[in-house]
């Protein structure tokens, strides 16, 4: 086997070897995730995802290993921005603590299906038609500059979503209590319950994140197997990460401006290649973890909801 193909028989061993163990033996239903076990899992990911990138290293050149971990990081931060989402969209359908770790396994699983789909026809376009990396570049710079302007997180209501407007239309949708069930019957008839409802919606919106995330990653690097794995390793990553943050991503007000910057570098560094200019992929790698760790301390040093004290006036004897 060449260096690629026994890189992806070991990506596929080691993911379905994780899912066993951290969704099947850590994960039991009904459970509510603690912090600290949230924690053990995020770190099993981190680590697995980081063990990973040294086993590219090694068997195709540090090339290939820093652009996967570019990427990887690219996906990690967007996921982060998912999580903000992901909230809103529990908190809207009132769904139950015991019922999260289920509905977002399955809604993560969903979403890398269609992330599968789309990064195979993303290669295959590219393949074909390689102008079409510059409008990724430019469609990337749009994005970025709307994401740093605009708050979309306060933009976004679940009920306004397409998802949920299509299923309230087209489908039978119980608000009763789900009792962890996806479907329930009434007088002989079947109907979704919230539970599924939120699936849907949980990948419906991963998919519209995607859009952004992966021509992202297409201009890091345009390698199958650095686009595949290091989404899939992000998106696996992201229920432990939900319930590591849920409690703590209002906390992380400028990240989405550091996302932005980081956008509208990759989109210029994508526009770039017109006039035959390319960056070290180091750069990148260099841009992201700047942009990515400076938002976060930044939020940290100056929260937006901290109270303003007032200024004392002062009065001339």
């Amino acid at each position: 086997m060449t260096p690629q193909q026994w890189t992806y028989a070991v990506f596929g061993i080691v993911i379905v070897l994780a899912l066993i163990f951290d969704l099947g033996l850590l994960s039991k239903k009904g459970q509510v995730i603690s912090i600290k076990k949230a924690l053990i899992q995020t770190c099993f990911w981190v680590a697995l995802s980081f063990g990973f990138f040294a086993f590219v290293w090694v068997e195709n050149g540090s090339k290939m290993a820093v652009e996967y971990l570019s990427a990887y990081l690219m996906e990690w931060s967007l996921s982060i921005d998912n999580i903000f989402v992901f909230i809103l969209i529990f908190g809207f359908f009132k769904i139950k603590e015991t019922s999260y770790a289920r509905v977002l396994l399955i809604g993560i699983l969903m979403a890398i299906v269609f992330r599968a789909i789309f990064i195979t026809v993303g290669v295959a376009l590219i393949a074909q038609f390689g102008w079409i990396l510059y409008i990724f570049g430019a469609f990337l710079v749009y994005t970025g500059i709307k994401m740093f302007m605009v708050d979309q997180h306060e933009e976004f209501k679940p009920e306004e979503n397409f998802a949920y407007r299509f299923m309230q239309k087209y489908m039978r949708i119980s608000h009763a209590e789900p009792n962890d069930r996806f479907t329930i019957k009434h007088n002989g008839k079947v109907y979704f319950t919230a539970l599924a409802v939120v699936v849907v919606m949980l990948a419906v919106t991963d998919i519209v994140f995607a859009l952004d995330s992966i021509p992202a990653v297409f201009a890091i690097s345009k390698e199958p197997l650095v686009v595949y794995t290091s989404n899939i390793f992000a998106v696996l990553g992201l229920r432990s990460l939900f319930f590591l943050l849920r409690g703590a991503v209002d906390k992380f007000d400028y990240l989405q401006q550091g996302i932005a910057i980081v956008l509208v570098f990759i989109g210029l560094k994508m526009l770039a290649e017109i006039w035959h200019f390319k960056l070290p992929v180091w750069v990148s790698l260099v841009v992201i973890v700047v942009c990515l760790a400076g938002s976060i301390v930044y939020s940290i040093l100056f929260d937006k909801k901290l109270p303003v004290k007032p200024v004392e006036e002062k009065i001339e004897s």
